[in-house]
């Protein structure tokens, strides 16, 4: 006795649940039988009802996000049933922030080896109530400029971009 119709493998969904895929199964679409895991997680955390529920009240272009976001949580919470995908979040958020820090001391870095390069200028003794580092000072005429102490050396350099808004009676520490 020869079948007409092809085979069409049931989607992870009801494989799982060990049912017949119908045609218009709701799970189909979202859950190719390729992916069996995505599904047990989902099922696992939501349960098979409440997602069916969730798919069947949505319109259908918002299924996929839907289905990735609940796939994602699922997967999150597998792996860590307290935090979820809060915790995958507050560990890319640290390292964020590790990598800011980084980034900021490269460029503190680089300005440190720019200000070895220029040429030296009317270098003056520093206060000792000054902080070590960077500091704006003013120059004669009412211009900016940085005063740097590098290993007992003072160095100074006018910073044109400085220079315009220290001439306004401003300046980036609020000492001018």
């Amino acid at each position: 006795m020869a079948s007409s119709s092809s085979y069409n493998p049931p989607c992870a969904a009801c494989k799982f649940l060990r049912r017949k895929c119908i045609p218009g199964c709701v799970f189909s679409p979202y859950f190719p039988p390729e992916e069996p895991q995505k599904f047990a997680n989902v099922h696992k955390i939501f349960g098979a009802s409440n997602v069916a529920k969730l798919l069947n009240e949505l319109l259908p272009h918002q299924r996929d996000d839907a289905v990735n976001s609940l796939a994602y949580e699922a997967e999150a919470r597998v792996r860590d049933p307290v935090y979820g995908c809060i915790g995958a979040i507050t560990f890319l958020q640290r390292q964020v922030d590790r990598l800011q820090k980084e980034l900021d001391a490269a460029n503190a870095d680089l300005i440190r080896f720019a200000c070895n390069d220029v040429p030296l200028q009317a270098a003056q003794p520093r206060p000792p109530q000054e902080a070590a580092g960077v500091r704006n000072v003013g120059f004669g005429g009412g211009g900016g400029g940085r005063l740097y102490q590098t290993g007992g050396v003072q160095i100074s350099y006018d910073v044109p971009w400085n220079d315009i808004y220290n001439s306004h009676g401003g300046g980036m520490d609020g000492n001018n």
